[in-house]
């Protein structure tokens, strides 16, 4: 005969156990509500994972928002803005092998942080994946799902999905192992389409990179005072095609950049001029990429050539993330 219950635990199910594979990362800077609306869904996840939130906010407002909060968050406070340099620091802090991205406004789907930790388990070279990404209540397919999707690099049979280089940073994970073996985001763009030199970086160290849209993370940005400047993003895509591409490649991105700012092109004089100011560390740091990824990053110049936007292209949000990042800045090249 089963032994009765105990009292008071008559139709209570244990909870589920943590997965115990994955780490989520979050930067935030001043948005503690919005960071809240992310834990509650967060700490709704079968998977229960532990959350990095690394604080930029300039006020305690954010820790005071947190405290108690239900899921099992660990903050870190930086002494300065990091913009996305403060993944890195989440990402050496944290004690699991996988570690997914998000931003204060943007959380996984269930089931998706178990799927992605089952790939990595199954593909040891793959270092990082790139999921899919539903933006606001409706739902709406980010656009850079069907470019991801789109790729034309050509499968590899150790890798999972499509082989890309680039990702949506909100919307990736990565093996910690891998991140930290390629130096994570790199210093000197802060923020602002950083995800490409590091896809570049984990592919030069031969880690694979794939979309892989079974995987589904949720972007709900904000819907107020966007300027849609985009001078981060310009300035930074010179720096990485000076830190990794042939000459030729990025003395036509610096020319395009100077002709943009000769035109009055939004944010372009700007970009140029923050640009020049880090070229004596660029060059210092220098390292062009090994001829097999030079040879993917040329198909991916071709697909933008032929019309189509480039793997990793920036979205309006994200320049306006930039901008509110970089008031802070100070303006300084490493």
């Amino acid at each position: 005969m089963p032994a009765e219950p105990a009292p008071g635990r008559v139709g209570r199910r244990a909870p589920a156990a943590a997965d115990g594979r994955v780490t989520v990362a979050i930067i935030t800077r001043d948005r503690a509500a919005s960071l809240l609306r992310t834990l509650d869904a967060l700490a709704a996840l079968p998977e229960r994972p532990p959350v990095i939130v690394v604080d930029n906010s300039r006020d305690d407002s954010t820790r005071r928002a947190v405290a108690g909060h239900p899921a099992r968050v660990r903050l870190l406070r930086a002494a300065a803005n990091t913009g996305a340099l403060g993944r890195n620091l989440a990402v050496r802090h944290a004690r699991t092998p996988y570690v997914a991205f998000s931003d204060d406004d943007s959380w996984w789907e269930p089931g998706s942080l178990a799927r992605a930790a089952d790939l990595l388990d199954r593909h040891p070279r793959l270092g990082l994946l790139a999921a899919r990404t539903l933006v606001g209540d409706e739902a709406a397919e980010d656009p850079l799902n069907a470019v991801l999707a789109a790729s034309p690099l050509p499968p590899e049979p150790d890798l999972p999905g499509r082989p890309v280089l680039g990702f949506l940073g909100c919307a990736s994970v990565v093996r910690r192992e891998a991140f930290l073996a390629a130096g994570g985001f790199h210093p000197l763009l802060f923020f602002g389409g950083e995800e490409t030199l590091l896809a570049y970086d984990l592919a030069a160290r031969n880690w694979g990179v794939a979309y892989e849209p079974a995987l589904c993370a949720r972007h709900h940005p904000e819907d107020h005072g966007r300027t849609g400047r985009s001078f981060l993003v310009r300035r930074n895509h010179v720096l990485t095609t000076c830190l990794r591409r042939p000459w030729p490649v990025a003395l036509r991105a610096g020319a395009a950049l100077a002709r943009a700012a000769a035109a009055g092109a939004p944010g372009a004089r700007r970009a140029l001029r923050e640009t020049l100011a880090r070229l004596p560390a660029t060059l210092a740091r220098r390292d062009p990429l090994p001829p097999h990824v030079e040879h993917a990053a040329r198909l991916l110049d071709r697909q933008r050539a032929d019309g189509r936007p480039p793997v990793a292209a920036p979205r309006a949000d994200q320049d306006d993330r930039a901008d509110r990042d970089d008031r802070d800045e100070e303006n300084a090249a490493p």
